[in-house]
């Protein structure tokens, strides 16, 4: 299709409907199933959401939280007009603007900034939607224009991406679809009764055809529950499980020796370390009976086809980089990926099947500079330590003073006098009580955007479905306005501020978000899309690895890497056998709840109550530790350790491990009891590859609140 073709079909998308009816939508939360969706209006009003039957993963049901995005959009809360703060940074207090007044003050200040110090200048994004347009196209292109300070986009998936590129190329994998066809799955440190709800449908497909489901998670979440056995091991020990599990396929000669041979690099070295991994070595150091281990390795051998399905909370740890590379080692060993129906091998992130275009946000225009790379994972340092200091910080698709670890420090950089902030939100959020300018976004059913996924292999597309509410404008036109502004104060002081790509419209960017010429966007693919608003990458669905061709550069599975070296198992920097286990004996995780997702639904009243607290959040312990520090059911009680602390209402539960807390996270700090959510006892330590935050590696105490 010519791009002209192209853009004009996709501009018939980018319109609000006119007349009464149901209108396509996606979904643009950072969760693995990105929904086709339908919106229905009426009167010129969102009424109801429903998922969309024609899509394959959907099948026509939205998850809790999604079906009551209308409630979110038309919330009492939502922000109407541009915001001025008046009192101190924290405070929350501000007077309304105009959006003359908002784009002028704004690039006033940048412009100061750029010219003394263009690194000066930071964003700070993740995915508080994940569309093309109004995720990072547009704000993308200003930043390289301007030279500004380069986010190191880190805080959720880098380590578990680190470790697939380094092991497979890519973020690919099996399709997840086809896990219905599988006889053994294996939940591996995600909950998808939460967090994959759609891709559950489909297991539970396979449990009822007979297929056996393992669940590998210290918590017995939702999903374990309903699987047929539970591993719960201690958090952080993954690795030295999958190791675990290859010592015994090795000492079995259950190995594919062919597989190996023809399509494999390292192996023998991945398997010497393996060897040093016994089922009794590796029962000691996960906490984990031993029978477990051989049980689960036995299985795992002689089911045909196998299923890993691997998420991100394997990867929030000191190790989780190489955690992941053992993992995805293990289909492998076993030649799983041969199955020809699909189902056989593993899945974390579907997104290297997507062929985007990695121009969309013209790093070209950087020119020669280049700036320097900022970790959001260490937002804290980097607003308090970083030479020279970042003095204007844009916040936009995230909310790190609930999000980011280590609160206080996140905390004491957003409040320096001498930081301008500027965030674009929904609400007055956490991070928006200290801002200098809260500019109102538009939320998914007020703009055009276009989506890929990470849990499955359609791409698709969201029209408006009803004009922006107030005088909200979306991320797009906010950054194409602040492009134009300082464009007239820079002049030609900033010659790639002139470039047409910072006038791009909407549909321009979609136009440039993938690329069109791909096989995998063939005529008959991008035709679909264009017609019912969805469609499936043209991607083989079935063993996509039986002869190899994975996405290294000799098409081969790494079981080791030349730069990076065997995998291993690193230790938890906060971990029972660390010398802080002294003062603070139990190892915290912080997994959403069912009804949440990071802090985008935290102030929605339904899901709140759905959530089972709508003040604060629950730590769950095991009776013995409960016993052990005086605290009963229902007792709100502090969990703390010297990085701070947070109120929480006690759940006594054997779904827990000794030693063990489970704290549900995101509640905003203004929602908690005390003024602190979770965060405030993470720290800003960094996994082994990809630089990612590991909230899960975090050693607390318990005592009476």
């Amino acid at each position: 299709m010519i791009r002209n073709e192209l853009q004009e079909r996709l501009n018939s998308w980018a319109h609000v409907l006119d007349a009464d009816g149901d209108v396509q939508a996606a979904c643009p939360h950072d969760c693995p199933d990105t929904c086709a969706m339908r919106v229905t209006v009426k009167d010129g009003r969102a009424v109801a959401m429903h998922g969309d039957p024609t899509h394959s993963l959907t099948d026509g049901t939205l998850c809790t939280k999604v079906s009551r995005y209308a409630e979110r959009t038309y919330h009492s809360e939502r922000l109407q007009t541009p915001l001025r703060r008046v009192g101190n940074k924290g405070e929350g207090r501000f007077v309304p603007i105009s959006w003359d007044e908002a784009i002028t003050t704004v690039a006033d200040r940048l412009a100061e900034v750029w010219r003394h110090n263009p690194e000066g200048i930071l964003n700070y994004s993740y995915a508080g939607t994940m569309g093309k347009v109004q995720g990072e196209g547009m704000s993308g292109r200003l930043w390289h224009a301007l030279g500004s300070s380069r986010l190191m986009s880190t805080i959720c998936a880098e380590a578990g991406s680190s470790g697939m590129k380094m092991s497979m190329g890519a973020s690919v994998g099996m399709d997840p679809e086809a896990i219905v066809d599988a006889r053994l799955i294996i939940l591996w440190g995600t909950n998808p009764v939460t967090s994959h709800v759609h891709l559950w449908a489909k297991i539970q497909q396979a449990k009822r055809a007979g297929a056996q489901l393992w669940a590998i998670d210290p918590y017995a979440s939702d999903s374990a529950q309903k699987c047929h056995h539970h591993i719960a091991l201690r958090p952080g020990t993954d690795a030295a499980l999958a190791y675990a599990i290859a010592h015994v396929l090795q000492r079995d000669g259950q190995l594919d020796h062919d597989y190996l041979a023809r399509h494999t690099t390292g192996a023998e070295a991945f398997l010497l370390i393996a060897s040093e991994w016994s089922p009794a070595c590796a029962a000691a150091y996960c906490g984990i009976p031993e029978a477990q281990i051989e049980a689960l390795a036995t299985a795992y051998a002689a089911a045909r086809p196998a299923a890993i399905r691997l998420n991100y909370g394997v990867q929030r740890n000191a190790g989780g980089g190489d955690a992941v590379r053992a993992i995805l080692a293990l289909p492998a060993l076993v030649g799983h990926w041969r199955h020809p129906s699909g189902a056989g091998g593993a899945a974390l992130s579907t997104s290297g099947w997507v062929p985007r275009n990695k121009t969309l946000e013209r790093p070209d225009l950087l020119g020669a500079r280049n700036p320097r790379w900022l970790n959001m994972s260490t937002i804290g340092e980097v607003l308090t330590r970083t030479v020279p200091p970042v003095e204007a910080l844009i916040v936009y698709n995230s909310n790190p003073v609930a999000v980011a670890p280590d609160s206080a420090m996140v905390r004491a950089g957003f409040a320096r006098d001498d930081l301008f902030t500027v965030v674009l939100e929904h609400f007055q959020t956490d991070t928006a009580h200290y801002a200098d300018i809260v500019l109102p976004a538009t939320t998914q059913l007020e703009h055009f955007d276009i989506h890929s996924a990470y849990g499955h292999l359609h791409v698709l597309l969201n029209r408006p479905a009803v004009a922006p509410l107030h005088l909200a404008r979306s991320n797009s036109r906010i950054f194409r306005e602040l492009a134009a502004a300082l464009r007239l104060r820079l002049g030609d002081d900033c010659p790639a501020l002139h470039d047409e790509a910072l006038r791009a419209s909407d549909v321009d960017l979609a136009a440039d978000a993938f690329d069109w010429n791909h096989p995998a966007l063939s005529g008959t693919t991008t035709e679909q899309l264009l017609t019912q608003g969805h469609a499936r990458l043209a991607v083989a669905r079935a063993a996509p690895f039986a002869e190899g061709g994975f996405r290294t550069d000799d098409g081969r599975f790494h079981f080791t890497h030349p730069v990076h070296g065997a995998p291993r198992v690193w230790p938890n920097r906060e971990s029972p056998d660390s010398a802080l286990a002294q003062t603070y004996p139990l190892q915290m995780i912080s997994p959403p709840p069912r009804h949440l997702l990071n802090s985008s639904f935290a102030n929605v009243a339904s899901l709140r109550a759905l959530a089972g607290d709508s003040h604060e959040p629950t730590v769950v312990l095991h009776p013995l530790d409960a016993a052990n520090r005086q605290v009963g059911a229902g007792d709100t009680a502090i969990v703390f350790n010297a990085r701070g602390q947070t109120r929480a209402k006690v759940v006594i539960s054997e779904r827990t491990r000794p030693g063990l807390a489970v704290v549900f996270a995101v509640f905003w700090h203004t929602h908690t009891a005390g003024g602190s959510n979770v965060n405030a006892l993470t720290s800003q330590a960094l996994t082994d590859h990809g630089e990612g935050a590991t909230f899960y590696d975090c050693l607390v105490d318990v005592k009476p609140g």
